[in-house]
């Protein structure tokens, strides 16, 4: 299974956590220390999944707007945009839990224009307020249908990481990593209001593969 490079710091810190309890618990619990090993081993396992790379075939997309994160769903309305577009948009944002896959993706094929980290609060992420009040960092792609696309990197109440590698003027392709957030959190797509939306509050979604809106031409 291929890791994240993300994951580094957390693994060396579960080992040398794992492996010190795991003594412990064999020099004072003796023939019980298998009752705190056993759910360690899982704990210890759940650090690995998390950070799993999956492999996916990337298509190119032009008109359609690719979901950038694994999750679920858990709104889409017209808001607001006061950031970069300023002015009304359609908000998709996508839930993930701490079991879901962690990469985020371009949700557009195109061209970086924006990029900027907000620190914040550590809101749960499914809390309508996250998408302006928490930690979050925003990315604007200008998209090869000539559309300014804003999506959003938000942490939650235990994600206390986000990173994006992306830069202005970098060129951007759908469905290909940008960014990554630990432990739960949401991502957040702001398109025009012209745009046919095809996904639905509910769906489960798989970064990099399903579609979840069109762009007008």
């Amino acid at each position: 299974m291929k890791l994240h490079k993300e994951s580094t710091g957390t693994i060396i810190v579960a080992s040398i956590v794992f492996a010190l309890l795991a003594f412990l618990s064999v020099y004072f619990l003796k023939e019980w220390s298998l009752l705190i090993i056993i759910p360690l081993l899982i704990i210890y396992g759940l650090v690995f999944w998390f950070f799993r790379v999956p492999q996916r075939d990337i298509l190119a997309h032009k008109e359609n707007v690719i979901a950038p994160v694994d999750g679920k769903v858990v709104m889409i309305k017209e808001v607001e945009e006061d950031e970069f577009i300023k002015g009304k948009a359609i908000q998709i944002s996508i839930f993930m839990s701490p079991l879901n896959v962690h990469i985020c993706r371009y949700p557009v094929s195109g061209k970086v224009i924006y990029k900027k980290y907000h620190p914040g609060k550590y809101l749960v992420a499914w809390h309508e307020k996250s998408s302006t009040e928490n930690e979050r960092t925003t990315v604007a792609v200008e998209s090869l249908t000539n559309h300014k696309v804003v999506f959003r990197q938000i942490a939650g109440y235990v994600a206390r990481r986000i990173v994006f590698y992306c830069n202005e003027g970098d060129a951007a392709k759908a469905g290909h990593e940008f960014g990554f957030i630990k432990f739960g959190s949401r991502m957040d797509v702001f398109l025009p209001l012209d745009t046919e939306i095809v996904c639905k509050i509910g769906d489960k979604t798989k970064g990099g593969i399903d579609v979840i809106a069109k762009m007008q031409a």
